[in-house]
């Protein structure tokens, strides 16, 4: 199943550290940083990515709708949040889509149409730590974590179906 990453432009760069430095100079650079960083992990990791920006903000000509490095761009339109447009293609991508968000409301409304959802710094951790691991894309077996022990280790602690896919989910990226 592909995984189409949906991220709240603006919030996730205001929750990384790197990209808020260069958001408060300028931005545009803020943005680009950002898109720049989402090139090289979809390099990477080969997952389908939009990023919604509000559209107050938009460079001057710039499109509601743009396409770079193979990320799509969405800014809103004037009257439009871009929690609506996130929370609308959560709604239409349902089970196959991640939303990066630290949004509360953007968070349970995603949970509740049956997305995953990963914080913003969470995620610009996990971009972070792929673009500084060897370019081995496979998922090799931790040896050091492997445990070949059939003992049980006594009640069952198994998490809730929502957050069980949620995990199974993240750990995709």
């Amino acid at each position: 199943m592909s995984l189409h990453i949906i991220i709240d432009g603006y919030n996730l760069i205001r929750q990384s550290p790197q990209l808020k430095r260069l958001d408060l100079e300028d931005i545009q650079l803020g943005r680009q940083m950002l898109i720049e960083e989402l090139a090289f992990y979809k390099k990477r990791k080969r997952h389908r990515i939009t990023v919604v920006f509000d559209g107050a903000n938009a460079p001057v000509f710039t499109q509601t709708k743009d396409r770079i490095n193979k990320i799509d761009i969405l800014f809103s339109r004037p009257g439009e949040l871009a929690d609506t447009i996130i929370k609308r293609m959560s709604a239409r991508e349902k089970e196959k889509a991640l939303v990066v968000s630290s949004d509360r409301d953007i968070a349970v409304f995603a949970m509740s149409q049956g997305a995953a959802v990963i914080s913003s710094l969470h995620f610009s951790e996990k971009i972070a730590r792929t673009s500084s691991a060897p370019d081995d894309s496979s998922d090799s077996l931790d040896v050091k974590s492997w445990n070949p022990s059939t003992k049980k280790k006594g009640p069952n602690r198994r998490l809730p179906k929502r957050e069980r896919k949620n995990k199974i989910k993240t750990r995709k990226l």
